[in-house]
């Protein structure tokens, strides 16, 4: 269950908060917004509809049952940053192990970068006889996704091992270098949908496919998401939490606040504002306008960052999400009863009611200062949830296309990035 909680944007001055009103006021645009949305067949919420993909997956994940102890995601992007959110949430989490040889799930890795260092890293960790690749690249030809498939293909090569039997391909159903290598060779391969951009893939076979093969309920994850999807295509915005946060984003963005910053007072949930940096930066920063994000994390960074959001220029809007209950009640000892600073201890403070007064303190001081803060409120860190989180983050995106008039399903800018880079290629080696 996700709540939004916009009430300090009510207690802080005209000039940086919002009323009822405004906010309310937005709510004739929703209709037609979301006609707009349907018309540019934008596929995001409806891929959670696709039942052929789903049992694909299944039927692959229970052939392959007890045949590797690592599942590495070779991607970059949005091919990999939901599944390393789900990584973090689900499967490793704060504990820095790169292999754990007691589980009874693989190892689930992802390899974002080509940084050569973390490539030769990898090379020495895994047993490739145990290993499956699942290469994610929408259109077969990302350069660094290939260029990681080309390594560890000849890597596999060289151990003699059959190449189909340790990848997986997701891609475009039809098209592609990917495709066309997993039609030739019998590869299994999995569909991102053409109208589901790499930024909304997560609820595809692209953070899907990994997922299931790791042990995450994915049926959950989809149910979540379902549960957003009813609420994104409502025309009434007390009941559409996609379109309020849209809204409240893009009238504090006309008075100057064109900076966003995602904190999470949840380390599970550190790698969901890495993915939403991305979702909310690739969609929304074209034509001279857009939000900036920033990401934090509750507690860590109430000592890094928010000196600059107290006390700095006042452009930003701060969403904390808030998690009712992160796990049951840790009670912090007191093994000095001798000193009176600790006698607050004896009263048996935990750390979870310590994480949520420090949050409440932080939110406290921000709208005394007039910063604008709102919080996205959860009751716990599961599979439905970060289903219902990841359709809230990518619904208001589609209506913050829609505030900005601008298309958040391209990303000209990246391509044109994309572009050089693969004629200086061409020019090095040729």
């Amino acid at each position: 269950m996700i709540y939004l909680d916009y009430e300090n944007l009510g207690k802080i001055d005209e000039a940086n908060g919002l009323s009822p009103e405004e906010i309310s006021a937005t709510e004739k645009s929703i209709k037609k917004y979301l006609q707009k949305i349907h018309s540019k067949n934008a596929g995001f919420y409806e891929c959670i509809d696709d039942q052929t993909q789903i049992k694909a997956i299944n039927v692959f994940a229970k052939k392959s049952e007890g045949k590797y102890t690592d599942i590495v995601v070779l991607g970059i992007g949005g091919s990999a940053l939901g599944t390393a959110c789900l990584k973090q949430c689900f499967k490793k989490f704060a504990i820095d192990a790169t292999k754990n040889s007691d589980i009874t799930t693989p190892n689930l890795h992802i390899i974002s970068n080509i940084d050569p260092v973390l490539i030769k890293k990898f090379t020495t960790i895994l047993d490739l006889s145990k290993t499956l690749f699942i290469v994610v690249s929408k259109s077969g030809t990302t350069p660094e996704t290939m260029a990681q498939y080309l390594y560890f293909r000849q890597k596999c090569k060289e151990k003699k091992l059959t190449i189909k039997n340790h990848f997986a391909f997701v891609t475009d159903r039809e098209e592609g270098l990917l495709r066309e290598i997993a039609n030739k060779e019998n590869i299994p391969a999995f569909e991102i949908p053409r109208n589901v951009g790499g930024r909304f893939s997560v609820l595809t076979a692209a953070g899907l496919l990994p997922a299931k093969l790791c042990g995450i309920d994915i049926q959950k994850m989809l149910s979540g998401a379902k549960k957003m999807r009813d609420e994104f295509v409502s025309p009434e915005i007390s009941k559409n939490t996609p379109f309020r946060l849209a809204a409240i984003q893009y009238l504090l963005n006309q008075k100057g606040k064109n900076i966003n910053v995602l904190m999470p007072y949840s380390q599970q949930l550190d790698r969901l504002t890495d993915w939403y940096t991305q979702l909310l930066a690739e969609s929304i920063g074209k034509q001279g306008k857009g939000i900036t994000p920033l990401k934090a994390l509750g507690a860590e960074d109430q000592h890094s960052q928010v000196q600059l959001y107290n006390d700095g220029p006042n452009d930003k809007l701060i969403t904390f999400i808030e998690v009712e209950t992160l796990s049951d009640p840790l009670i912090i000892p007191n093994p000095h009863t001798d000193i009176p600073a600790f006698d607050i201890i004896n009263k048996k403070v935990t750390f979870n009611k310590l994480m949520t007064l420090e949050k409440r303190g932080t939110e406290m001081a921000l709208t005394e200062n007039n910063r604008p803060n709102i919080t996205i409120k959860i009751n716990n860190i599961s599979e439905e949830t970060l289903g219902e989180l990841f359709m809230m983050f990518e619904g208001s995106i589609a209506f913050l296309g829609e505030f900005f008039e601008i298309y958040a399903f391209d990303q000209p800018a990246v391509e044109l990035g994309k572009k050089f880079s693969k004629e200086l290629l061409i020019k090095e080696y040729s």
